[in-house]
C-alpha cells in the first residue's frame, strides 16, 4: 500500500505543477489583460499595426535647461571679401520642441587683407575698359550682428554608429528678428599699387540694417551636457543697389542676404536629469 500511496502522491503533484503552468500561460489571462503589463506588451509584439512609440529611452532632455553655445563660422555668399565670425548664443528651452534664443557674433575687418580674388579681377579688368577711370566695384563687411528668435525642434532620432554606439540627434527650425551693423567700401584702382597689391578700399561710412532671420540646424548629443551644433541661418536686410559710377548715383533698393554656416559645441544646464521612458 505505500508504493501506491507514494505513486498517488507523485501523480497529484505532478498534476498541480502542470495546472499552475497552465494557469499562468498567456490565454489563461486572455479576460484580464489589463492587469498583465507583460500580456500587453506581448500583445503589441504580435500586433504590428498598433500605435506605439518609435523611439524610447531619450537619455537626453532638454525641457526647462539653458543652453549655452561658443561657435565660429564662414558666410560662404560674400563674393567680395571672405568673412569669418565667432559668437556666442543663449537659449532657454521651455520644451523638448520649443526654446527662446539670442545670437551675437563678430567678424573682423582687415581691410585689403580679406579681399577675395574676384574682386581684384573685376577692378583690375574694368581698369582697361572705357569706364575705367569711373569704376568702382561696391561691396560691404559685415562686423556685427545680433538676433532674438524662437526655435522649434519637431524632430528627434537616433543613429547607430558602426553597431559600437548609438548617438541621438535632432532637428530644428529657427526664425528670428535682428540687426547687423556693416561697413561699406568701393574697391578702386591704385596707381601706386605694385604686383598684386593695386586694390585700394574707399571706406563710405557704417550701415545698421534691421534683418529678419530663418535657418535650420541640428544637434548631436554627446552626453547630458553637451552636445555638437551645426546651424544655417539667412539674414535679409533692405540696401541700395550697387554703385559702380560715382558720378552716377542709385536710389533703387533691393532685398540681400547674409547667410552664415557655423558649428558650435552647446552646454546645457542644470545638468542632473532623470531618464525619461515614454518618448
Amino acid at each position: 500500500m505505500s508504493r501506491v500511496r507514494r505513486a498517488m502522491s507523485a501523480f497529484l503533484a505532478s498534476t498541480a505543477v502542470f495546472a499552475a503552468a497552465l494557469a499562468s500561460s498567456p490565454d489563461a489571462y486572455a479576460g484580464d489583460e489589463d492587469e498583465s503589463p507583460g500580456i500587453a506588451a506581448l500583445e503589441t509584439f504580435r500586433n504590428p499595426t498598433r500605435d506605439r512609440p518609435v523611439l524610447t529611452n531619450r537619455f537626453f532632455t532638454k525641457t526647462e535647461r539653458f543652453e549655452i553655445t561658443p561657435y565660429f563660422g564662414y558666410v560662404p555668399n560674400n563674393p567680395f571679401a571672405t568673412r569669418y565670425i565667432g559668437g556666442l548664443q543663449v537659449g532657454y528651452h521651455f520644451n523638448e520642441q520649443f526654446s527662446a534664443q539670442g545670437q551675437l557674433y563678430y567678424s573682423p575687418d582687415l581691410g585689403e587683407g580679406d579681399l577675395k580674388g574676384l574682386t581684384r579681377a573685376l577692378v583690375q579688368i574694368a581698369r582697361t575698359g572705357p569706364n575705367g577711370n569711373n569704376f568702382q566695384q561696391p561691396l560691404d563687411k559685415v562686423t556685427l550682428a545680433a538676433s532674438f528668435g524662437a526655435s522649434w525642434a519637431p524632430i528627434y532620432g537616433k543613429i547607430n554608429i558602426l553597431g559600437e554606439t548609438v548617438l541621438s540627434f535632432d532637428l530644428y527650425g529657427v526664425a528670428g528678428l535682428g540687426m547687423i551693423s556693416k561697413v561699406n567700401y568701393f574697391a578702386l584702382y591704385d596707381e601706386a599699387g605694385q604686383g598684386t597689391d593695386f586694390v585700394e578700399l574707399s571706406k563710405q561710412g557704417n550701415e545698421v540694417k534691421l534683418t529678419p532671420s530663418v535657418g535650420v540646424g541640428t544637434n548631436f548629443f554627446i552626453n547630458r551636457l553637451m552636445a555638437i551644433k551645426l546651424d544655417g541661418r539667412f539674414n535679409f536686410y533692405i540696401d541700395n543697389k550697387p554703385q559702380y559710377d560715382p558720378e552716377v548715383p542709385v536710389t533703387e533698393q533691393r532685398l540681400y542676404n547674409v547667410f552664415v554656416a557655423s558649428v558650435g559645441v552647446s552646454f546645457f544646464f542644470p545638468t542632473v536629469q532623470r531618464r525619461v521612458f515614454d518618448f
